[in-house]
């Protein structure tokens, strides 16, 4: 779990630089993940399912910007400099949305990845960002872009607002605001993750974003499940939702398809895990 204490610095250290202006980070990827699953714990709610697996060790922050942060870019001058003033290095190749700090000694062992995301392509429609299927450019330029998500169609809805309390790299304790994905939303991507990575043996075959994709589930609460159908219904024509419902049939719909398989290949799948449930869950919140 050490890898979740350094990203926690790393997160609360951004968020100390940034806490006077408007930027209002969602916290995505698995620690996101690991951060819903702490708060759900804490709070005591009843959530979806009883079981729920160890939580993933992670490399990286998946941090979403709120559309009008682009299309208003001025308001996105604080994270540049606070990515500066950090130590934040530009990833080569994804210039502008992947930063890297390297660890101590400035060795890749303790680096922190992060990525910067935002919503569809469709949020541009009619404003000054440039996009494509890697990019979103704001205009003017500030010298920070965003990947869109296309499948995160649902990403300002129903967010979730947790107080972060933990360390500075400083020491100084510090405490902000972080706002996490609502289920509905966190499973999509997860879907389309899993999709783009089933193949891959460097992301061990989508095993982890099946997992992901169980803990979500796993730790809705019931308010979270009710709005999570009301969300399906009023989306339930868009193209995006569409093929979520496809790919859930295709991967997830019984014990035997690949991405159950994938799940239970996961070092940190347990056989406790209610995977039927699981299956019923996400098929009613992805129907065919």
């Amino acid at each position: 779990m050490n890898r979740i204490i350094d990203l926690q610095t790393a997160l609360l250290d951004l968020l100390q630089k940034v806490h006077d202006s408007e930027i209002k980070l969602i916290a995505g990827g698995g620690f996101g993940i690991y951060l819903k699953t702490d708060h759900v714990r804490r709070s005591g709610l009843r959530t979806l399912l009883d079981q729920w697996p160890e939580p993933r060790s992670t490399n990286d922050l998946d941090l979403f910007l709120r559309p009008v942060l682009l299309i208003e870019s001025s308001k996105l001058k604080p994270l540049v400099s606070a990515l500066s003033d950090l130590g934040y290095q530009v990833v080569p190749g994804a210039e502008k949305y992947q930063f890297v700090k390297p660890g101590p000694g400035d060795t890749q062992a303790g680096s922190v990845k992060i990525d910067i995301l935002t919503g569809p392509q469709s949020c541009f429609n009619g404003t000054g960002v440039k996009t494509d299927t890697r990019r979103a450019r704001p205009k003017p330029s500030v010298g920070i872009h965003a990947h869109p998500v296309d499948e995160a169609l649902t990403l300002e809805k129903g967010l979730l607002s947790i107080m972060l309390i933990g360390t500075l790299s400083s020491e100084e304790s510090w405490k902000s605001e972080i706002f996490l994905p609502h289920p509905y939303t966190f499973s999509m991507m997860k879907i389309f993750a899993f999709r783009d990575r089933l193949d891959d043996p460097n992301k061990e075959f989508g095993r982890y974003h099946a997992l992901d994709l169980y803990t979500i589930l796993a730790t809705t609460t019931e308010e979270e499940w009710e709005y999570a159908l009301h969300l399906r219904d009023q989306h339930k024509n868009d193209p995006s939702t569409k093929e979520a419902g496809n790919l859930v049939s295709e991967y997830f719909s019984t014990q035997e398809r690949l991405g159950m398989v994938r799940l239970m290949e996961s070092p940190y799948y347990r056989p406790e895990l209610q995977n039927e449930d699981f299956i019923s869950a996400l098929q009613e919140m992805f129907p065919l």
